[in-house]
């Protein structure tokens, strides 16, 4: 492209870049007449003149707000200016209303059950998925030299009664003497312990439920040796499940036992449950300034599982700060403030940006709900200088 190609083009796209701006911003069209153009000209770009007698075109809104200016007594301090500016109103927003997080499940009660002594497995009496109560016999170990030992051990209990109801006859006649009852005594005592120890080795051969639960996968079958670190099968109580869940440390103290949570299965997608917080850890974890939350939700259906993951969701009464809009901020060299309108003067107030996002900024500051604050048109204010707000009829003369 030739060199007068492109002086041509970048005319043209500087003359759609005065015609946007003129058309967009309110204070275009005075910003161009002090620049020194036309005021008919400035009308034809905002789009807003009308041609006058002998073709001449009427000045649009902004030569008429400097003309207003004039009338206004044609004071030369801020104040004596007439600015056409665009407002929002202030609203109330609130931070540290909530917390959501991401919880792993477990259940209520979740146990793995291994043998008490080694040996053969001779029966498995489960499959998984069986619903058992504490002490149902899950599986047994090979038990006949137990057995025999009970028998046995039983066997000197009997004998060691029996004589010692004999003695107890015979120490009246002086057959017998005290001491040798003693002995005797003695020697039941010794036959019921060693029956009860025969008797708990043998019981120990069968592996029992500790809790009411639900059988997981069975690992062992019919032949297998196992030892006292062999796993047999897992039980979960899945009544309730319980997620652990972790919030800033800000929330610390916001959280109680008892309050209630909310949570969403991740694999059972737009289905709420509901419960509440069973325990709040005692500290705070130094690495990720984050606290430990238990949360249990109730599982009467049985719809849920032990290491699903949740997303948790609680509210609380948060903190109320005014919200406004984004366009209305702005800074200097001593921090954040924005334009008030009152009573059709600007008003320059100071604010401490709390919370920021992309519809509304949570500020700190003297601003109340509903208060009209400049969010264009704060490029040309000064403290104290007349506003006028778009769509409003212009001030009188003086006023």
């Amino acid at each position: 492209m030739s060199w007068w190609k492109q002086v041509a083009l970048a005319v043209v796209l500087v003359m759609v870049g005065v015609v946007a701006w003129a058309r967009l911003s309110p204070q275009a069209g005075i910003w161009l007449e002090q620049a020194g153009m036309p005021s008919a000209v400035v009308a034809v770009l905002a789009g807003k003149g009308e041609a006058g007698p002998g073709g001449d075109v009427a000045a649009g809104p902004a030569r008429q707000a400097q003309g207003q200016q004039g009338q206004a007594g044609g004071r030369n301090r801020p104040g004596g200016m007439e600015v056409l500016v665009v407002t929002a109103p202030v609203t109330t927003g609130r931070i540290n209303d909530r917390v959501s997080a991401i919880g792993d499940g477990e259940a209520n009660r979740s146990v793995t059950v291994v043998p008490l002594s080694a040996g053969v497995i001779t029966r498995v009496n489960v499959k998984a998925g069986d619903r058992v109560g504490a002490g149902t016999v899950l599986a047994e170990l090979d038990s006949d030299a137990e057995r025999i030992a009970r028998d046995r051990a039983s066997l000197a209990q009997k004998m060691a009664q029996e004589k010692l109801e004999r003695y107890e006859r015979l120490v009246d006649s002086k057959t017998v003497s005290t001491v040798q009852l003693s002995e005797t005594r003695n020697e039941l005592d010794n036959s019921t312990l060693a029956l009860r120890d025969a008797e708990l080795t043998l019981k120990r051969r069968s592996i029992t439920a500790p809790i009411d639960g639900i059988v997981g996968i069975v690992q062992v079958e019919d032949g297998d040796y196992v030892t006292t670190q062999s796993a047999i099968a897992t039980l979960d109580d899945r009544s309730k499940i319980l997620i652990d869940f972790w919030v800033p440390e800000r929330f610390a103290g916001l959280i109680k036992p008892g309050q209630p949570v909310e949570a969403i299965a991740i694999a059972l997608p737009g289905k709420e449950f509901s419960g509440s917080v069973a325990a709040v850890a005692s500290r705070v974890d130094r690495d990720s300034r984050t606290l430990q939350i238990r949360a249990q939700i109730d599982n009467e259906r049985d719809e849920l599982r032990p290491g699903m993951s949740f997303k948790v969701s609680m509210r609380f009464a948060g903190d109320t700060f005014p919200a406004v809009n984004p366009l209305a901020i702005q800074w200097s060299s001593s921090g954040a403030f924005v334009w008030k309108e009152r009573e059709g003067v600007a008003v320059k107030t100071p604010v401490r940006v709390v919370q920021r996002n992309s519809d509304w900024v949570l500020v700190d500051g003297e601003l109340t709900d509903g208060e009209p604050l400049v969010i264009e048109g704060v490029q040309s204010l000064r403290e104290g200088m007349r506003v006028r707000i778009a769509g409003d009829k212009p001030n009188a003369a003086g006023s």
